[in-house]
């Protein structure tokens, strides 16, 4: 066991139980739980959605597949990146305007149906819990590496930390480990991208010069197509990447902890500058895996080189470096899973409890329990569902749940607020066609099936040719969208443009809806 870096993990994990204690005092409403009351200023909130969004993919999955693969691991990045343009433009202000603690809030306030807001909480709760995996399985292979954990007690530890955070402290102890955990993730980056740079004396000509050939791939490890041969799958990729974030629940409900709209446009913007800057660092922490650490070493760690960037600190700066790097990575998880549990509690307690079992009568106590208690049974699954995705790739399985974000929550966000015709039908059709199709899309493709034993979960040939779905997946959540529309009576008018204009200004909704 690493001595420094068990110190580091009990100082993460103390700091986090600091937080959360105190963060307990203050989360006394249903308001305080889910949305620390609004209480956030725009940079604090851009600091918590970098905290939340680079996430176990980014910083190990990201670095892993750039050092194994090349260019084609810089795909990610890309998308990551260019997807919160998606959010600027198109999705903070209206969320913000119309929503109170869900998405699914935002859509029942043009159709006021159970069915509506039932379907939203289930897409909510399996896109979280599809996230959460990927970031229990970095976390299990993370402390297996560093403390000699087996993978299972590991997840276990994590889990059961992420509840703690979520049952006693809420929105609130969310978004302040989100926030420590974004600072010091920026500072460990930034002093291993320095360290790799200063390695090829400050030159970029340098660094591909050397890559390029310290890795078996040679000169083409510098050229796409190393990992997405399909042209098609990467385009699918892309897409998924480029338009999930605008349907991540655990994203959208960052921008209700501010108090209005234009806060909201101020934290994407934060957050966007920090997420790019930290993406760009992605290609230095990469190449220096690559250069330095070696295919063959980042492979025994880790067959889908999760372990990248650790090792990597390890080589530039001894056992410190690696244990604070680590011991980062395992801030990074905790940080992130606790959101992604609060949005699939919330999407339970709040969507399905308080409004369709008790048709919105429950009171604050009843409404805080069933939360507490959501939290818990989601984390209970995701634990089960990491357990036997172990040798997954994290950025491959973040990306799975981009696919079914984007599929089944971005268009009915959309046609929510811009398509005057859309209606109750139409956005119950949308969202169900899109989860469905992403997910048996993701169950019948060589994510899930391959001929060579233990290179996916089960042996035997795919049907779905493409790892990503969403080049298909996608269009289908639009169309299924459509089709109910056109097939069911239009939506009322009126109420349309009351949206139209609470969305692009925040007021001028009728009392009551």
């Amino acid at each position: 066991m690493n001595g420094t870096a068990f110190s580091l993990f009990l100082g993460i994990v103390g700091l986090t139980l600091v937080i959360t204690y105190f963060a307990s005092k203050k989360t006394k409403t249903t308001s305080d739980f889910y949305t620390a009351d609004g209480g956030l200023t725009g940079m604090q909130n851009g600091l918590a959605i970098a905290g939340d969004y680079m996430s176990a993919a980014s910083f190990l999955g990201i670095a892993g597949t750039i050092a194994l693969s090349g260019f084609d691991g810089f795909f990610y990045s890309i998308g990551f990146l260019v997807a919160y343009l998606v959010v600027l433009f198109l999705v903070a202000e209206p969320l913000r305007n119309l929503g109170k603690y869900t998405m699914a809030d935002m859509i029942a306030a043009r159709f006021n149906d159970k069915k509506v807001r039932g379907v939203a909480a289930l897409n909510t709760m399996a896109i979280s819990t599809f996230y959460m995996v990927a970031q229990l399985v970095g976390a299990g292979a993370l402390i297996k590496l560093l403390l000699g954990i087996e993978y299972l007690y590991s997840v276990l530890i994590v889990g059961v930390l992420m509840t703690v955070y979520v049952v006693f402290g809420g929105m609130t102890a969310t978004s302040w480990v989100q926030i420590v955990k974004a600072i010091l993730l920026m500072l460990g980056t930034l002093v291993i991208s320095v360290m790799v740079f200063a390695k090829f004396g400050f030159s970029f000509t340098e660094m591909f010069n050397q890559v390029k050939n310290a890795t078996p791939l040679g000169e083409s490890f510098l050229n796409p197509g190393n990992k997405f041969k399909d042209p098609l799958d990467t385009i699918s990729l892309n897409l998924a990447l480029v338009l999930g974030t605008a349907g991540l629940p655990h994203i959208l409900i960052r921008f209700f902890t501010v108090k209005d709209a234009p806060t909201a446009r101020k934290s994407v913007v934060y957050a966007t500058w920090l997420i790019g800057a930290f993406y760009i660092m992605t290609i230095f922490l990469g190449f220096g895996a690559a250069a330095f650490v070696g295919q063959d070493q980042i492979v025994a760690a880790n067959a889908a080189g999760n372990m990248a960037a650790p090792l990597l600190a390890e080589v530039l700066g001894g056992e410190f470096l690696f244990a604070f790097v680590s011991a980062v990575a395992f801030a990074t998880i905790l940080a992130v899973v606790a959101g992604l549990v609060l949005s699939a509690a919330s999407a339970f307690a709040h969507d399905f409890y308080t409004h369709i079992i008790r048709k919105g009568h429950a009171s604050e106590k009843e409404q805080m329990k069933a939360a507490k208690w959501a939290s818990v049974g989601v984390a209970i699954v995701s634990i089960i569902l990491a357990l036997f995705a172990q040798k997954l790739n994290v950025a491959f399985l973040v990306s799975l749940a981009f696919a079914v974000a984007a599929s089944a929550n971005l268009p009915i966000i959309l046609l929510t607020i811009f398509w005057k015709r859309f209606n109750t039908a139409g956005a119950v059709t949308g969202m169900l066609v899109g989860l469905i199709s992403s997910l048996v899309l993701v169950m019948i493709s060589p994510s899930v099936w391959s001929p060579v034993e233990g290179a996916a979960i089960l042996t035997g040939e795919a049907i779905f040719p493409l790892a990503n779905p969403g080049i298909v997946s996608i269009p289908l959540g639009f169309l299924g969208a459509f089709i109910g529309t056109m097939l069911s009576k239009p939506s009322d008018v009126d109420k349309f443009n009351e949206i139209l204009v609470k969305a692009n200004t925040g007021s001028g909704l009728r009392k009551g809806a």
